[in-house]
């Protein structure tokens, strides 16, 4: 499917006489792509975890994350491009030892940084690993198989993102904490194996090697642009010179990529092949996706820990059993799209998850986990059409804009839309939280002007409070000491539980947005059902 090189700068290895199995090489870019989503949600679900057995404090430990992602951040484009030299086997099988080693040694660390250095090793060894799935999938498949590799990706993602959560709580219920690591170790062998034995050598094209400069310079930037998003809510965003100098140096280094680009272009890309509007209107659909994903990724957990008191047990297990219907409905939504529109299916997956967030904007702070069970049903199968329709969606606007024509034009492609899933991935998280701190803050500050002292309503629930308190005080005003604190803590949780339902809101008119900005996508001219007759 992609275009043959003219020529080979040097005869393959020996070893590259091994017969290869396509299918058993998808399956290894598939086992890459979920260690990799895995591997980073098991670090951010188990900091807490982490920081409990080693003692790293709040600050040091929110980095382990920024690392990993950092890290993933700058390989995760920067080797859609390498591919076209090197081809996913030389890049894989390093890249996965590298990832085994890293993940084992973690948790052995002597240290913090010992350990930071380590997460950020692994991050760019497993940055490869996402990166190249789909690449691979469409060069590998034959045509009429590819919309049920569009589905096997989109339950690979989708089914590990569900399940993390529960994974990470039974680790450290009964095994150790260390296999927040150690997971990725166990799983990276198989599959190297995967790899080995399913994905040929790649000839490289004739020609002197480009420069990669540019690319250094624009990965390195948006790394750091990824880190002060990702930790500006934490330090007070522009009010911390941490985060200014981290984006004011991301701006640079993009900057100077850019002019790089001007002043000596790079054969391995091709801009111009993205100045279309359906690709940019499909592109945002990641993003929108990824945004909407928030729901079960960040609100509803946030909801049931800080509200509700959950465990992390009790977090995995309220958000796991979702999993396997989404695993279910990936494979009828393929079927679908066959004899329908990869569109029409987002259109649908867009629309069932906004109703399903709008539903989720009445919940109160006496929802738990029960309540949320039918509409996590729905958002799974609203989640499963938009992930299968917006990846099919945006695979026949690269064959039909011919992405496959040219190594330049398929990374070009391939490399934008990466950049949109991860790079905008974090834009989201990033406004979400600030949302939810902004509207706290609103709700509570008029939540406090009707909870005044000498107010009657806010007399009678303290005598109330301290009333029932009093058999278990020492004395009266310890009583009453411990009903305000419990007071001003339920005011928190209503204004909590208020701020969560603001963002619910905001996906909602989000997706609608999006939904709108779809009307102005040209007709496509490729179907699945037309691909399916081909070999």
């Amino acid at each position: 499917m992609t275009a043959p090189a003219k020529g080979t700068e040097t005869a393959p290895p020996a070893s590259a006489q091994i017969t290869t199995n396509p299918y058993i090489g998808i399956l290894g870019v598939f086992l890459g792509a979920g260690l990799a989503t895995l591997n980073s949600r098991l670090l951010s679900v188990g900091l807490a975890d982490l920081r409990g057995a080693t003692g790293f404090g709040f600050d040091e430990a929110s980095w382990l994350p920024t690392a990993l992602n950092m890290a993933m951040m700058f390989s995760g484009v920067f080797v859609v491009f390498v591919n076209t030299r090197l081809g996913p086997r030389r890049i894989l099988l390093p890249a996965a030892g590298v990832f085994l080693v890293a993940s084992a040694l973690a948790p052995l660390a002597p240290g913090y940084w010992g350990m930071l250095a380590l997460i950020a090793i692994a991050g760019l060894a497993s940055g490869t690993f996402y990166s190249l799935t789909m690449t691979f999938v469409l060069t590998a498949l034959p045509k009429r198989l590819i919309i049920f590799g569009i589905a096997a990706y989109a339950a690979d993602i989708v089914f590990v993102s569900n399940f993390a959560s529960a994974v990470e709580a039974w680790y450290v219920d009964h095994l150790s904490w260390h296999w927040i690591f150690w997971n990725a170790a166990v799983f990276a062998p198989l599959m190297m194996i995967c790899v080995y034995f399913g994905i040929p050598w790649h000839n490289r094209p004739e020609g002197p090697s480009p420069s990669w400069r540019g690319f250094a310079y624009f990965s390195f930037g948006l790394s750091l642009l990824y880190a002060a998003m990702d930790q500006g809510e934490r330090l007070d965003w522009f009010h911390s010179g941490t985060i200014v100098a981290m984006s004011v140096a991301g701006v640079f280094l993009v900057a100077a990529a850019g002019v790089r680009r001007l002043l000596d272009p790079n054969p391995t890309v091709n801009l111009a092949f993205l100045n279309k509007r359906n690709i940019i209107i499909i592109a945002l659909s990641i993003f929108v996706f990824k945004f909407e994903h928030l729901a079960t990724v960040v609100l509803v957990p946030n909801f049931l820990s800080s509200i509700k008191q959950y465990r992390p047990l009790e977090v995995g297990h309220a958000l796991a059993w979702v999993a396997l219907p989404m695993f279910a409905v990936v494979w009828l939504v393929a079927f679908t799209i066959i004899y329908t529109n990869s569109r029409l299916i987002l259109t649908a997956g867009l629309t069932i998850a906004a109703v399903c967030c709008w539903l989720c904007a009445h919940l109160d702070s006496s929802w738990s986990g029960k309540n949320f069970s039918l509409l996590e049903l729905a958002l799974a199968c609203g989640f499963a059409c938009t992930y299968v329709g917006l990846v099919s969606s945006i695979v026949l606007e690269g064959l039909e804009a011919g992405a496959l024509g040219s190594f330049a034009n398929m990374a070009t492609f391939s490399g934008f839309m990466h950049f949109v899933r991860i790079f905008g991935g974090q834009i989201g998280v990033a406004v979400m939280t600030r949302v939810i701190t902004v509207r706290e803050r609103f709700h509570s500050n008029l939540l406090g002007l009707h909870v005044q002292a000498g107010d009657w309503l806010t007399d009678e629930r303290l005598r109330m409070l301290t009333g029932g308190l009093l058999p278990g005080s020492a004395g009266y005003d310890e009583a009453q000491a411990r009903a305000v604190g419990i007071l001003s803590q339920q005011v928190r949780g209503q204004a909590y539980t208020m701020a969560i339902a603001d963002a619910f809101i905001l996906i909602a008119w989000m997706v609608v947005a999006y939904l709108l900005l779809m009307v102005f996508l040209r007709p496509g001219k490729l179907n699945y059902k037309a691909l399916k007759s081909m070999p």
